[in-house]
């Protein structure tokens, strides 16, 4: 932000950031495992509830009240990911989302066909690949990341295909180191063979402005509690996929996208939630957005450059290759012990694997406990940054 007192203006739209821990004021810097909500999305859902809803179809005005909300909150999706509002779904999350989405396409590859995954990614998008390869004979090929730099190369990728793949499954960016995936150029040449594209935008969203037909994706997911919204999935998929690929569904559900691909009735008061943070996000400017938060993060970086007891896995500087996650272990300390060191100053951090199975699999430290993750967002400040760096300095 461009000085204190619009960063200032922003944290007082999130109740949660008066939360005490102790007697410090909680620094929430595990956005990469969810981010708080402003109070704008918190009244939408809350209204909701009190204006009172019924469910879809009903022809009567708490029914009436359902249609609008999951048409508001279709068209905002639309909005943020550059895509038509009949393209989007809602699920549970994005994890059930894409077991969904797997159990479908798998119902349609052939044993002698294969599909591509990648070591950077969360098993939500690896595991449910895998499962459904392993249903029908398809082989697997993973692309693996580059341990040192901890980027995945698009060229790497394309070392895996040919005319047998069938399907591309890459996240957008890292959970766990914050690298910055090339999805675009994946896109390209799994296009080339015949592939199809499956992003996992999750962790992405918060951060960085998504269009899919830049991406040239076929299907991306997010999950809008890690964009200041509820626990609800999002799936784009592109019109003429998502109409043909059968859905397994009960059979009064629509036969049509996007109803097809929503099993059971949906949260509404989420979905209003989900419409609210993307005008949250929209209130605020992505490029303001990413300034702060690469100021944040570079901050973080110029802090632990001096803590020779402190190893950054991942990007070592603020480009267009990160975004401000970071995974770190700290010589002599178990991860666990670091994050309860960092709770009893009030600083909130995750340690483990946080579901990037893989990714600490091949840095070699599954077995070690994992690693400690910080992250930032765009309401965390200057002061919070310093506040982790003074428990890490301490632990030397």
């Amino acid at each position: 932000m461009a000085d204190s007192f619009e960063l200032a203006a922003i944290r007082a739209r999130f109740p949660a950031l008066s939360r005490k821990e102790g007697s410090h004021t909680a620094a929430y810097l595990d956005g990469p495992g969810g981010t708080q909500t402003p109070a704008s999305v918190i009244e939408a859902m809350a209204g909701v509830l009190e204006r009172g809803v019924s469910n879809l179809g009903g022809g009567f005005g708490a029914s009436d009240e359902a249609v609008r909300v999951t048409a508001d909150a279709r068209a905002a999706m639309g909005r943020m990911l550059g895509a038509d509002s009949s393209t989007i779904s809602f699920g549970q999350n994005m994890t059930s989302l894409t077991f969904a989405m797997s159990r479908a396409l798998g119902a349609t590859w052939r044993e002698g066909d294969a599909i591509v995954v990648t070591s950077l990614d969360h098993d939500a998008n690896f595991t449910p690949w895998v499962m459904a390869a392993g249903d029908t004979g398809v082989e697997v090929r993973v692309a693996e990341f580059n341990t040192t730099t901890g980027l995945l190369d698009p060229d790497d990728v394309a070392d895996l295909l040919d005319e047998r793949v069938r399907l591309v499954a890459v996240c957008h960016a890292s959970n766990a180191l914050g690298s910055v995936v090339d999805v675009a150029a994946i896109s390209e040449t799994a296009h080339q063979v015949g592939a199809l594209v499956y992003v996992d935008a999750v962790h992405a969203a918060p951060h960085l402005a998504i269009d899919v037909t830049a991406l040239g994706c076929d299907f991306l997911v997010a999950s809008a509690y890690k964009f200041f919204g509820p626990h609800t999935g999002i799936l784009y998929g592109a019109a003429e996929l998502m109409a043909t690929i059968g859905a397994y569904r009960v059979r009064p559900a629509p036969s049509d996208p996007p109803g097809k691909w929503e099993t059971g009735t949906q949260s509404f008061e989420s979905l209003a939630g989900v419409a609210a943070a993307v005008e949250y996000l929209e209130s605020l400017g992505r490029d303001v957005v990413a300034a702060h938060e690469s100021n944040l993060g570079q901050r973080f970086l110029d802090g632990i450059d001096d803590m020779s007891h402190v190893d950054l896995y991942g990007v070592p500087r603020m480009d267009e290759n990160r975004i401000a996650t970071f995974a770190i272990g700290v010589a002599g300390h178990h991860p666990d012990e670091v994050s309860r060191r960092m709770a009893a100053a009030g600083v909130y951090v995750w340690a483990g694997h946080y579901y990037a199975v893989n990714v600490m699999d091949r840095l070699g430290v599954l077995d070690d406990g994992g690693l400690v993750r910080i992250g930032f967002v765009h309401y965390n400040t200057a002061d919070e940054v310093d506040r982790a760096l003074d428990v890490l300095d301490a632990l030397a």
